[in-house]
């Protein structure tokens, strides 16, 4: 075995009719034995152990379940054990029932590359029928506003056309829509109503609070309603109101012909 210089190189094939020397054998992972090329197959040298580690399974006519065989036990006595343990005729039915796409005479089978669970019904559907006027979706399930005020106008739009809601077609989603958006622009409309009157009715409080004194100075209100806000300084001539008086001199001085301002 081997050669002169490297006597320990290569192995014979443990055939006995070959007895091969190869200098790059394959060790059997069953029996461990060494083969050469030509033998390293289970079938061709006849593996006594090719069977141990081999998966056989069965499939139980009662519950549609798998049921594995195992290595060096008789199947009479794993199939006993199956039938008085695991074995459940109720679930034969949802085993091997294939689940097909809800749509009225589609005969699609649903399986995990082909399935679409639709965001509005929440129903599965396959790829044809994958969009809402195609399977004749409901619309959208009822959900909490959790304080989206126009979440709430949309639902409430929607409960008001229901009847005249049209199922079978794309309209009833573009009637919901623009009621929808109708909705919300009134609402906006309704609060920038409601802003303006309480800046009108804020402008007055404000032009009540900086009338000038009965002796023609210059007067700083401080409104009571309002104390934080900042004091003003009121012209005797023509009642307008300044932050700085540095500005109502000025002011005097432009456009009144620097009459004094009493102190």
């Amino acid at each position: 075995m081997g050669t002169p210089l490297f006597p320990g190189l290569g192995r014979h094939c443990s055939v006995s009719d070959c007895k091969l020397l190869d200098f790059l054998p394959f060790t059997c992972d069953r029996c461990d034995q060494v083969f050469c090329l030509e033998h390293r197959s289970y079938n061709t040298h006849e593996c006594p152990n090719a069977n141990q580690q081999d998966v056989t399974v069965l499939i139980c006519p009662l519950c549609a379940k798998s049921v594995r065989l195992v290595p060096n036990e008789d199947p009479n006595i794993t199939w006993e054990s199956h039938v008085n343990t695991d074995c459940d005729p109720t679930n034969y039915q949802a085993a091997v029932k294939k689940k097909r796409c809800p749509v009225p005479r589609c005969k699609e089978t649903l399986g995990f590359s082909n399935t679409i669970r639709c965001r509005d019904c929440t129903k599965e559907h396959c790829l044809k029928h994958r969009f809402g006027p195609d399977h004749n979706c409901p619309g959208p399930q009822k959900t909490n506003a959790g304080g989206f005020p126009f979440v709430g106008l949309f639902q409430k739009n929607k409960k008001e056309s229901k009847p005249a809601r049209n199922t079978c077609g794309p309209s009833w989603w573009s009637t919901s829509l623009s009621n929808a958006a109708s909705s919300v622009r009134a609402s906006a409309e309704a609060s920038m109503e409601k802003l303006s009157i309480g800046a009108t009715q804020a402008f007055h409080k404000a032009k009540d609070g900086m009338a000038p004194s009965s002796s023609g100075h210059v007067e700083r209100v401080h409104p009571k309603s309002s104390p934080n806000k900042v004091t003003l300084d009121i012209c005797p001539k023509c009642n307008k109101a300044f932050r700085d008086p540095v500005l109502l001199v000025e002011h005097v001085e432009r456009d009144h012909g620097g009459t004094s301002i009493a102190k």
